[in-house]
């Protein structure tokens, strides 16, 4: 009796599996809702009775009991990099040229044209066919873990079809994509909200993004999510191209985007994209523009990336959608750096599925150019889709006394006299103590992407400046010395006060590379903070080194070194980091010990088109086994490792008498070094 309730548990199973996958991926429902539910009720009954028999892939388990109170960072075995964008034609031709001088002599390039879908990126983890963990991308590096949330999306997997393989080992891998709403379950989705008085969302993107930070999974199952899944990643398999791992994605059960297209050249790169923005407005989900991928995994290998995007694949942007509306005021913005930003007032507008009521200015000279004044009719598009702009005004609607607009002379926040550097568009409020700086400074250093101060958000920020609590960053970890008058403060309390000085104190455990990027040094973001950390190992060797020092680093250009040493030659910033150091932030990287070898202590460049690794991979190799990778060859560079059609670099380490190492010799040395 128990054989045959185990067996009806795991039919009914499997027959509710196969129903999710007709419906929420393929749209081909093959049972009415009805038997679906009955088929659910009679699981949940045998379950009930039975509960020895409940697996973690049953469909009953998909929406969870327990609040999740923390998202647990998750760092990406391989970074979820970011796309480059182009916006035409010529872009695109260009970013063909570079893939192609980046190969080696005679190599055959195809494309794999994807619609890029307007989403929230998702990392899924399946060990033995069930799913594991699920992540968003976070910064790339660093995400966080949603998995509880991602279990509720019926069109993910909880447990694949194996024997649908193609014979690959994927008994541990991870899957890539979007999750998404459609535009009629986001429009339902919106409706239901205003009729229980509720506020709307602003489009499918952030609402989806949103959903999936909810504590409740029960709240995230009541939302229409969805995902469509495109790249495969797996330690125990060598894949052959992004085209056949579209077909493998399918095969296990993921709802993979139908409008895919392999295209053999660039021109039929052209002519995929210039059909997909035809069909834009026809497709039930949102798009901004399509994905072009190199479509070998071994050429992407070779092609490797840089700092935050692949080069062997690159985002077409569409052509933005444009409406009309009255622009009714200018605002002046101070940033935390002291730049003074152009805001346009606006008469709301829907635009792209979003309500638009300001939209940046850029600067005065891009005022200037397009003559903008108050009281024009304006064009208002968003720039990539996503950051609405002024591309022109309406000339025959404009008005006699509508003046020309005047740059101002005073800082709006704090009222310092503004100024113009030579050579540079933008006018700076020179006032260390301006408010608003300090409140964009504060707000930075707390964001979730360096010191992850959960609740120190903007508007506890600007309370606490007006208050005179907050100045400078090393103010932050003195709150706690002011706890009775925080919690005096009206609408803070004792309980929202003592977890946010609890989660200040857990900010002090965020790394190095997370500190640097957190203090705000201008060109300065989180990949190169952590290139300059993993490199430097502590502050101090970072603030002694020379600008030629810094910028020697890979991938570390002059702009980055230059406002390095501007920054920390200011006493007040090396003030603030010294009283930072005493309250326990983490100014240091522990380097692992690593045992002896021919790496060890040296310092490499890499030239040239590698076969067997990308440029980032082969950095990696070395900076594991304690050496060091610099961008440009001088006297101190150890080794040159050439691979084909090497350039200057090789010519000159000749000159300089640099050891030069082949790949061959490379890999060789990297297998006894290993040993």
């Amino acid at each position: 009796m128990a054989v045959d309730i185990r067996k009806r548990i795991e039919t009914i199973k499997e027959k509710i599996r196969e129903h999710d996958y007709k419906y929420y991926v393929l749209a081909e429902p093959s049972i009415s809702d009805l038997d679906y539910d009955l088929l659910v009720k009679e699981l949940e009954k045998l379950e009930t009775e039975n509960p020895h028999l409940i697996t973690p892939d049953s469909p009953t388990q998909r929406v969870g009991k327990d609040l999740t109170k923390d998202f647990k960072p998750v760092t990406h075995k391989v970074p979820m990099l970011s796309l480059a964008n182009t916006y035409s034609q010529e872009e695109l031709i260009d970013f063909d040229r570079r893939v192609r001088e980046g190969l080696p002599d005679g190599e055959i390039i195809e494309y794999v044209v994807e619609p890029k879908i307007d989403g929230a990126s998702v990392s899924l983890n399946y060990a033995k066919g069930l799913l594991k963990t699920a992540a968003t991308r976070g910064d790339g590096t660093t995400g966080e873990e949603i998995t509880a949330n991602v279990r509720t999306i019926k069109s993910i997997p909880l447990k694949l079809n194996l024997l649908n393989s193609f014979n690959y080992k994927l008994n541990d891998f991870e899957a890539r994509g979007e999750i998404f709403m459609k535009i009629a379950d986001f429009r339902k989705l919106n409706e239901m909200r205003e009729s229980t008085g509720e506020k709307l969302f602003a489009n499918p993107r952030n609402s989806s993004a949103g959903t999936l930070k909810l504590q409740d999974p029960k709240l995230v199952a009541k939302r229409p999510l969805n995902a469509f899944l495109y790249y495969i990643i797996s330690t125990e398999e060598e894949f052959e191209s992004q085209f056949k791992n579209l077909q493998l994605l399918k095969s296990l059960g993921f709802n993979v985007i139908p409008e895919y297209r392999l295209c053999k050249n660039i021109t039929e790169v052209l002519d995929a994209c210039r059909i997909l923005e035809e069909k834009r407005d026809s497709l039930e989900f949102e798009i901004d523009g399509a994905v072009i991928k190199v479509n070998s995994i071994r050429q992407q290998k070779i092609l490797g990336s840089i700092a935050k995007s692949p080069r062997w694949a690159v985002a077409f942007k569409f052509k933005a959608k444009q409406v009309y509306t009255k622009l009714t005021k200018i605002t002046w913005q101070v940033g935390r750096t002291g730049a003074i930003t152009p805001v346009a007032e606006l008469e709301p507008v829907l635009l792209s599925g979003s309500t638009i009521s300001r939209a940046t200015l850029h600067n005065f000279d891009e005022i200037t150019r397009k003559d903008i004044r108050v009281g024009d009719t304006v064009v208002l598009e968003k720039g990539g889709e996503v950051i609405p702009k002024i591309v022109g005004i309406v000339l025959s609607e404009r008005k006699s006394k509508y003046k020309p607009t005047i740059p101002p002379e005073n800082c709006s926040a704090c009222g310092a006299p503004l100024f113009k550097p030579e050579n540079e568009v933008a006018y700076y409020c020179e006032n260390a103590e301006c408010p608003a700086q300090i409140k964009g400074r504060l707000e930075h250093f707390a964001s979730r992407g360096a010191m992850d101060i959960e609740g120190l958000g903007e508007a506890l920020i600007d309370l606490f400046v007006e208050k005179k609590l907050l100045n400078t960053y090393a103010d932050i970890y003195d709150l706690h010395l002011h706890r009775t008058d925080l919690i005096n403060i009206e609408r803070l309390g004792e309980k929202s006060i003592d977890n946010l000085l609890a989660s200040i104190e857990e900010s002090k455990k965020q790394p190095f590379a997370k500190v640097l990027f957190a203090i705000g040094i201008r060109y300065v973001g989180a990949g190169a903070a952590k290139k300059l950390a993993d490199h430097f190992l502590s502050i101090d060797k970072l603030i002694s080194a020379s600008e030629e020092d810094i910028s020697s680093i890979y991938e570390i250009g002059p702009s980055i070194s230059s406002s390095v040493k501007k920054f920390f030659s200011e006493e007040e910033n090396i003030k603030v980091i010294q009283r930072l150091k005493k309250q326990g932030i983490q100014f240091t990287s522990q380097k692992k010990e690593v045992k002896e070898n021919f790496f060890l202590n040296k310092t490499f460049v890499l030239t040239g088109a590698l076969n067997n690794y990308s440029r980032d991979e082969a950095a990696e190799k070395i900076t594991l086994l304690g050496g060091k990778v610099t961008s440009s060859i001088s006297k101190k560079t150890d080794c040159l490792i050439a691979g084909e059609s090497a350039g200057s670099k090789l010519e000159k380490a000749r000159t300089l008498g640099v050891n030069v190492l082949t790949e061959i010799e490379f890999i060789n040395l990297l297998e006894e070094a290993s040993k």
